[in-house]
């Protein structure tokens, strides 16, 4: 829906709640029009009110901790979107709406119906980005930062109303538990914040910072508060003598300018002296001030008369006109000592730059003009590098690398044809040849910094001029590269040369890796990566085969250490297998002096299998043949791995296949009434190779509620199409259904359960 066009709501949504209640919500919502009306009279006010009303009926009966009407919420971040970013009427129609298909009933065709696709999009985005879950906290990050990223290049908008729906969230965050004011803060401080840096939105940086703070480091925040509290008319009586003194100059050269001044916030404190171990006396850079002029000519004729009033301090001035940050930030940056010795820091912008320092890409969004238009794609093209600079990275490796893509500062170096190169903080000339083109990496032999040769783990400084020697014979990177290089960019690809170019080396390596630190948990490879073992293995691993995660290994994508921790379970369950096996072998009952290996016991069976002679017996269910209750079973004890059930008719089960020694492992075995409700399997399906083909066979296994594992196809020269399907059943009759409809399918010719592989 665009800002021209008029909706109304349902009757049925017109809400019916106590007046006192409604009065509040009706004045919150007033303040949010005409704080609208005050940047986009031409909004579709009719829009805003009904997701309004819409948003309000949907989450009728909910409250937050503090008791107050769950609308509440909606309407504050619809305020922060409106009053902090000025976005469009679809923004602050999605804001109003955005918990609506997370918490109420409402789904996303309803509110595209209702309002419209773009809508719906947006508040679909934001809520995909708080149903995160994953294994470990590292990757649930990584998940979280990569929905985020996506997000961003789709619809900078859905990013904008998440930060405001966080900002509002901590401003409220007194109302939750001690535990979950901690984790939210520092996710918060790990993500939100570095995002608002990189965005541009310096304001919401600062106050998600002071908020996160607040809760991280409550004693140290609340020292720094009292500190600055107490020194509060010392400090005011300098920053007025500053303010006055630069005004007073301005105005004697014609110079039409705003002056502000302002504390550094508390966390920009904090992290001085914690990290410096200082006390709120030594920090004296605690000052800053603002010049906002007309034109960029006048930004410099203010920097002159600045250094005329007072002394600069060398290296401690920045061009960010000239060479603006990659968020779009200009602003000339000068540190300058006064007549009582103290230091502050002063920043030159005009009123445009001013509003892009505060509000970032949400300043250049063009929707926020009647909806028109569409915001400049190389704005945010850097979301996009990010992500691709992650291909290969492992979950620690990717969120500290966006830590430093996003948070770190910037240094600006200079190609010696003049392009200013844009590098993070204690890059080096391994990450400006990477930065340049790959080929100029991978082929590089040497590098100058302004003319002379340098080492390549060596620093850049701001205005060094880089040049990079390459030659055609170079034999590519080093691996020790990859702990020299400070960018994502340049470890990426780094790390893409190693894995395409030498991929046999790298398999050699990674498997040796991995069997030295396997050997050390007293498990062989041999058993942990077991035929039955092993897909099972792979996939919760994420690796298509062996060779894939020994290159991966070998390439420097991942560790051996991390791949072993996360199969902590299974060496687990091995090494307990080792304890069962040295157990005494019991006697065959109808063959006296023999014995057989003994069966690993356990309190519980949960197969759903009884096995005659025994109770409380480990057991499996064979690879080769897949059984579900309804087939007939036999069972054969294995050595260390209990009781592995095969169906009768699998071949590996033939009597006639059965070898004379292990006669007396062959055991009868039976199903339980106490079954399970989902048993795997696999079905092979032959047929004629057609359109929509897989389209049907899925709605098969959707009407009868059968749950998929995994599904392949492969085709035939002579167009045929062979299709493995993985299912979960619960039991032979629910299969025989299954097959019986795949064998309606249009096309099929057979429909078969494999065994014997």
């Amino acid at each position: 829906m665009t800002d021209t066009q008029n909706t109304t709501a349902p009757a049925s949504l017109v809400p019916e709640i106590r007046p006192e209640v409604w009065a509040d919500l009706e004045q919150r919502y007033r303040k949010l029009e005409d704080t609208v009306r005050q940047y986009n009279p031409g909004a579709n006010f009719d829009l805003i009110h009904a997701a309004f009303v819409y948003a309000e009926a949907h989450h009728r009966g909910q409250n937050r901790k503090d008791g107050s009407p769950f609308i509440t919420h909606p309407l504050a971040v619809a305020q922060i979107v409106a009053q902090e970013l000025h976005l469009d009427s679809e923004s602050i129609a999605a804001a109003l709406l955005h918990d609506t298909i997370e918490d109420t009933d409402a789904t996303h065709e309803d509110i595209a119906r209702t309002f419209s696709p773009t809508i719906a999009d947006i508040v679909e985005g934001v809520s995909k980005l708080t149903r995160v879950q994953a294994a470990s906290k590292a990757e649930e990050q990584m998940e979280n930062l990569r929905k985020m990223l996506l997000a961003m290049s789709k619809d900078i908008r859905v990013i904008l109303i998440k930060m405001a729906d966080r900002l509002h969230n901590m401003r409220t965050m007194e109302y939750q538990t001690p535990e979950k004011q901690k984790q939210k803060s520092l996710e918060t401080m790990e993500i939100y914040a570095p995002i608002a840096h990189r965005l541009g939105m310096q304001k919401m940086k600062w106050e998600l910072e002071d908020l996160s703070l607040k809760y991280l480091d409550p004693i140290g925040y609340q020292e720094i508060i009292e500190a600055l509290e107490e020194k509060a008319s010392e400090y005011d009586g300098f920053m007025a003598s500053i303010h006055d003194q630069i005004t007073k100059r301005l105005e004697q050269a014609g110079i039409q300018g705003t002056v502000y001044g302002r504390m550094k916030h508390p966390y920009s404190i904090y992290r001085k002296m914690y990290t410096q171990n200082k006390s709120l006396d030594d920090v004296f850079d605690l000052f800053a001030f603002r010049v906002i002029v007309n034109t960029v000519s006048e930004c410099y004729n203010v920097l002159g008369i600045i250094h005329d009033l007072y002394k600069p301090v060398l290296g401690r001035f920045k061009d960010y006109i000239g060479t603006p940050k990659p968020n779009m930030y200009q602003s000339l940056h000068t540190t300058v000592v006064g007549d009582n010795g103290i230091p502050f820091e002063v920043q030159i912008r005009t009123q445009q730059m001013h509003e892009i320092a505060e509000y970032g890409i949400a300043a250049h969004w063009k929707y926020k003009q009647n909806g028109q238009g569409e915001g400049d794609e190389h704005d945010y093209e850097w979301v996009r590098r990010l992500l691709e600079n992650q291909d290969g990275a492992d979950a620690e490796d990717f969120i500290h690398s966006l830590k430093v893509d996003m948070f770190a500062d910037e240094v600006f170096v200079f190609t010696p044809q003049g392009d200013v190169i844009n590098l993070p903080a204690g890059a080096t000339p391994i990450d400006f040849a990477y930065s340049i083109h790959s080929a100029i990496g991978n082929h590089m032999v040497a590098a100058k910094v302004n003319g002379h040769i340098a080492q390549f783990d060596s620093k850049l400084k701001n205005g060094d001029i880089v040049e990079i020697v390459t030659s055609k014979s170079a034999h590519g990177p080093s691996r020790d590269w990859m702990k020299i290089a400070r960018s994502s960019e340049a470890r990426s690809k780094i790390r893409q040369w190693f894995k395409r170019e030498c991929r046999d080396e790298n398999i050699a390596r990674g498997r040796s890796s991995f069997e030295t630190e396997l050997k050390r948990t007293g498990v062989s490879l041999k058993e942990l990566m077991a035929e039955d073992n092993l897909p099972n293995i792979l996939k919760r691993l994420a690796y298509k085969s062996l060779d894939d995660m020994y290159a991966a290994i070998g390439y420097g994508g991942v560790t051996s250490l991390k791949l072993i921790g996360r199969l902590r379970e299974d060496i687990q369950r091995i090494l307990k297998m080792h304890q069962e096996d040295r157990a005494a072998e019991e006697p065959l009952k109808d063959e006296p002096g023999k014995t057989r290996p003994a069966v690993p016991k356990r309190t519980k069976s949960e197969q759903g299998i009884v096995v005659e002679g025994l109770s409380n017996c480990l057991v499996k269910f064979a690879k080769c043949c897949t059984p579900v209750p309804g087939d007939d079973i036999v069972g054969f004890i294995t050595r260390g791995y209990g009781v592995s059930v095969h169906r009768t008719d699998c071949p590996n089960a033939d009597p006639a296949r059965r070898k004379p020694e292990e006669k007396g492992r062959w055991i009868k075995v039976s199903w339980d009434d106490s079954t399970r409700e989902n048993y795997s399997t696999t079905l092979e399906v032959v047929a004629k190779d057609r359109l929509n083909l897989i389209m049907d066979i899925s709605t098969v296994l959707s009407a009868t509620k059968t749950w998929v594992t995994n599904m392949s196809v492969r085709t035939t020269n002579d167009g045929f199409a062979l299709i493995t399907i993985e299912v979960g059943v619960s039991d032979s009759t629910q299969l025989a259904t299954v097959r019986r409809r795949l064998e309606q399918v249009s096309g099929v010719l057979r429909v078969t359960r494999p065994a014997g592989r």
